[in-house]
């Protein structure tokens, strides 16, 4: 049986990042995965899914070639098996990337099944049989997979997980989507750039639940323009929804009790995702489960000696960047050091939908909920003159502030490059920067990050260009 300092169940982004930065700190670590190192993230969610939004967005962008001086001989058309090709390609060569940094590392890598039958043992099960793993500690990262509706099991035909359609060698003519969070809307967008006819329904009262109203309110406008049914505070009966080998009907329920029948080529289920944690024995040790969910304390241990958890098993933002942050968090306290904590409100958020939505911190709702003094400022991007010269003018950015400390609360951004413009705010909001000084700051011009400066400027009350 050999002995390590740490053995880490999962090798998502949480884990492969947590087993390197032990490592780093000196721990003799291993990291058990029962499919390659990755996870969900770089196998099935982030990088696969964003290349072919990248391919919806480039082949929308060459039907508007005469909008930017552009002749084209005849019309710009999606290859998609070409498209899935390429996906596959960058997803290889992060793959070998990261199998690369755990050797660089001396991680030790053992492929199979995890779990831990007592404590500070670890028990891999592979078609050989079964090997014990010794761990001073154990750092559980075992991540999630999509939840199904009640008594609708996904069948991978008509029925479809998230993981199901990045494995379609097809694009469906039409497709029925439940569930207006990021996953829902971003693959919404990306069908919709493909041709498909697109049906989109929400539970809440407008879809991305989590973002600014106002957001919603634009992105609906958007899709809508764009031909995408969007039914928001709808509701689908799971177990009228029918199945057949030509497709699938649903009854939409709408919030005045109205109803609307839909057929489609296929369903994609988009409510959720669901914790990990069945047979790892956890429950035996000691650890506490919420929904399946593991309860942590800030520096994610458990309640069980020597046992911490991270990433999506633990709930809350069930993000790669997030799982990546705690997992060195988690290491650097077992090593004995003195990390900082996260704050949820320093977390940015993206859903990879045309155009991009991301967000940061409090609503202005929230905020006033929270008994904040607000005050808001919007700049549209319609105004902006990188966001011209780029035909993505479409959105605006939001920042909330409290209006008596002048401290920034929340920054929410719909437009071209609003992923990349949300990591602005998210240094601006670990340096407790106030809105007057974002306003402060100088941008280079012309730019798509000056709406942020500009945006500054109107909650300062000293706005130019609008």
């Amino acid at each position: 049986m050999e002995q390590f300092d740490l053995v880490v169940l999962g090798g998502g982004t949480g884990g492969y990042v947590a087993a390197i930065r032990a490592a780093q700190l000196g721990l003799k670590t291993a990291l058990v995965e029962k499919a390659k190192v990755g996870g969900t993230c770089l196998h099935q969610g982030c990088i696969p899914t964003k290349a072919l939004l990248n391919t919806a967005d480039l082949l929308d962008r060459f039907r508007r070639h005469d909008e930017f001086g552009i002749a084209l001989k005849g019309e710009a058309t999606l290859d998609y098996p070409k498209a899935q090709e390429a996906k596959s390609k960058i997803v290889t060569q992060l793959w070998r990337g990261v199998q690369y940094l755990l050797k660089k590392n001396k991680v030790s890598v053992y492929e199979g099944v995890g779990r831990i039958p007592a404590a500070g043992q670890v028990a891999v099960r592979t078609d050989g049989g079964e090997e014990i793993l010794a761990a001073k500690d154990i750092l559980v990262a075992t991540g999630s997979e999509p939840r199904p509706l009640p008594g609708l099991a996904f069948d991978g035909k008509r029925v479809l997980s998230s993981d199901h359609v990045l494995e379609k060698k097809e694009v469906p003519d039409s497709i029925l989507i439940i569930g207006g969070g990021a996953i829902g809307v971003e693959f919404a967008s990306m069908y919709a750039d493909f041709g498909t006819r697109v049906t989109l329904v929400e539970a809440l009262p407008h879809i991305l639940p989590q973002d600014e109203a106002e957001v919603a309110a634009e992105l609906t406008k958007l899709f809508t323009k764009r031909g995408i049914a969007v039914h928001a505070g709808a509701a689908v009966d799971p177990s009228a929804i029918a199945v057949s080998n030509r497709g699938v009907k649903a009854r939409i329920t709408t919030s005045d009790g109205k109803s609307e029948d839909v057929s489609a080529d296929v369903l994609l289920v988009a409510i959720g995702r669901q914790a990990l944690t069945a047979d790892l024995g956890l429950e035996a040790l000691g650890v506490t489960l919420n929904r399946g969910f593991v309860e942590v304390d800030r520096e994610y241990r458990t309640k069980a000696p020597h046992i911490s958890a991270i990433g999506d098993c633990i709930g809350g933002y069930l993000l790669a960047h997030v799982a990546a942050h705690e997992g060195m968090i988690a290491v650097e306290a077992i090593a004995g050091e003195r990390p900082e904590p996260l704050d949820p409100n320093r977390v940015p958020r993206v859903t990879y939908c045309r155009p991009e939505v991301a967000s940061l911190g409090l609503t202005e709702e929230q905020a006033k909920n929270a008994g904040h003094a607000v005050k808001a400022g919007t700049f549209p991007f319609r105004a902006n003159g990188k966001s011209l010269i780029l035909g993505e003018s479409d959105g605006f950015v939001k920042l909330v502030a409290d209006a008596n400390t002048n401290d920034l609360l929340g920054a929410h951004v719909i437009g071209p490059h609003a992923s990349d413009l949300i990591n602005e705010m998210a240094l601006a909001k670990f340096l407790e920067a106030t809105a007057w000084e974002v306003a402060e700051s100088v941008h280079a011009h012309p730019t798509v990050s000056e709406v942020l400066h500009e945006a500054a400027l109107v909650v300062e009350g000293r706005g130019i260009h609008v």
